[in-house]
């Protein structure tokens, strides 16, 4: 990857459905060599997938937090992410160093339904405790300027 690709990058992450002509053009290129750099950091995996940044709140879901989970000595990293994945609650979550095994990314209706969620996670003894933070405001979010 050069400076120009990094530009390209930089362009997309702004806004995902620039068109070829005016990406070229505000890196100095043909359209054709715009795309061609684009097709190319996709196939090397660089570019992975496009998405739309939604606005959750308008959607209902009010409630956005990070939940700590603490399991018990026996459970394996593949059983987190099976149990995880399997919750419509769950936006993200990664396996982390620190007291945690894992922290989750979540988003609900509202309090009562995190609190749900929760109890929901330790019901069959595998989440042993958890720690929670509710989001109260997004200071810096995907695609901007850093």
């Amino acid at each position: 990857m050069d400076d120009t690709d990094r530009q390209i990058l930089a362009l997309l992450l702004e806004d995902a459905r620039r068109t070829y002509d005016d990406i070229a053009a505000r890196v100095s290129m043909s359209a054709p060599s715009a795309k061609r750099r684009i097709d190319r950091m996709r196939s090397m995996g660089v570019i992975q997938g496009w998405t739309a940044v939604v606005d959750h709140g308008a959607m209902g879901f009010e409630t956005e937090a990070l939940v700590e989970l603490f399991y018990g000595p026996a459970v394996q990293l593949d059983e987190v992410a099976e149990s995880l994945r399997g919750r419509p609650e769950v936006v993200e979550a990664w396996s982390v160093t620190g007291e945690a095994d894992a922290i989750a990314r979540v988003r609900t209706r509202g309090n009562g339904d995190l609190e749900r969620l929760i109890r929901d996670l330790q019901r069959d003894g595998a989440v042993v405790r958890t720690r929670s933070q509710i989001v109260l405001s997004r200071l810096v979010g995907p695609g901007e300027s850093r």
